[in-house]
């Protein structure tokens, strides 16, 4: 571990992994910076709601923490689009039959219908993946194993156990994936950059490439925190049936999401024997979401970082 590690300062700052790039939110302003495919890296504002402007209602605890999930998968998939453009992954193609047909139907809202009809059917897998396939195989494997009836702490302990083995394997076969593996390059050239911000160091490639990939601000902690949470949550759950548990248990994701936003603020804010035992399972699962990324690849992390320091002021073009 480098002398440097030591974190200096808290900061708001956090990042997503794009295309061939990287996006920064900071206190006041939202940035990303993508490589083109002539090596330039391209850096654009990104419009977003200040979070000295967000309701009232959402800078309380907990319901702060619904706010930021939801408007954090906003914002990544708007400019995770948006770097595919720029990247030069969404290069035009002749239209088949059938998608000159829906752009007759549509028009110039074919995108929006398809991004539409696309997050439905991903929402509609989510839940099927991880609560009805959970709940309904252990309601099956109780019918034949009598000691798993009527017992909620080994059904929780179930349902949690499943969610996570799906989570950690469907990272893992997207690893496998030649475009996917530079993303993860790129989500550890993000926490890189943080990391030396934090630690009041120079911007630079030698000086950032010294830190780790692993961050607990990450939204890989978020997603292990919100599962096991969800181990809690099922436990306090006494319904057997599938479909009825299924709907308690999406009615408190708001709860889980507040409360695993409170914790990683909080492991983020305190180095102390708590946060490192709360940070653990998001740490180690970020071996898997983060990999040692290029000199190139830091470069559009600490051109993003730049865009978005308070006091920095930097151009379009890097």
């Amino acid at each position: 571990m480098s002398k440097c590690e030591t974190k200096c300062k808290y900061t708001s700052i956090g990042g997503q992994a794009l295309i061939e790039g990287v996006m920064m939110r900071g206190p006041q302003k939202t940035a990303m910076a993508v490589r083109t495919p002539d090596k330039q890296i391209v850096v654009e504002d990104v419009e977003a709601v200040n979070p000295a402007d967000r309701p009232a209602i959402f800078k309380l605890p907990l319901l702060r923490g619904v706010y930021a999930f939801v408007d954090s998968m906003r914002m990544g998939s708007k400019t995770l689009m948006r770097s595919a453009e720029l990247a030069g992954e969404a290069e035009e193609e002749e239209l088949s039959p059938f998608e000159k047909k829906l752009n007759d139907l549509f028009g110039e809202h074919l995108f929006n219908a398809l991004m539409t009809v696309a997050m439905v059917l991903g929402v509609a897998i989510a839940v099927l993946l991880f609560f009805v396939i959970p709940s309904g195989l252990y309601a099956g494997l109780a019918k034949v194993i009598p000691f798993l009836q009527d017992n909620n702490l080994l059904r929780s302990v179930f349902e949690g156990v499943f969610k996570i083995v799906m989570f950690i394997l469907y990272i893992f076969l997207c690893t496998r994936m030649k475009d996917m593996h530079r993303v993860f390059e790129y989500h550890g050239a993000e926490h890189k950059t943080i990391f030396c911000y934090e630690a009041k160091q120079e911007l630079t490639v030698e000086n950032v490439r010294q830190f780790k990939r692993f961050h607990p601000r990450c939204g890989t902690s978020f997603i292990i925190i919100m599962l096991i949470l969800g181990i809690v949550i099922g436990f306090c759950i006494r319904i057997d049936t599938v479909w009825l548990r299924t709907l308690v248990r999406l009615c408190c994701l708001p709860i889980v999401m507040g409360v695993g936003y409170e914790l990683i603020r909080f492991c983020g804010k305190h180095d102390n024997l708590l946060t490192r035992i709360l940070s653990a399972p998001g740490l180690w699962m970020q071996r898997i979401t983060t990999f040692e990324p290029s000199d190139d690849q830091i470069e559009c992390a600490i051109a993003a970082m730049k865009a978005v320091i308070p006091e920095n002021t930097e151009g379009q073009i890097v």
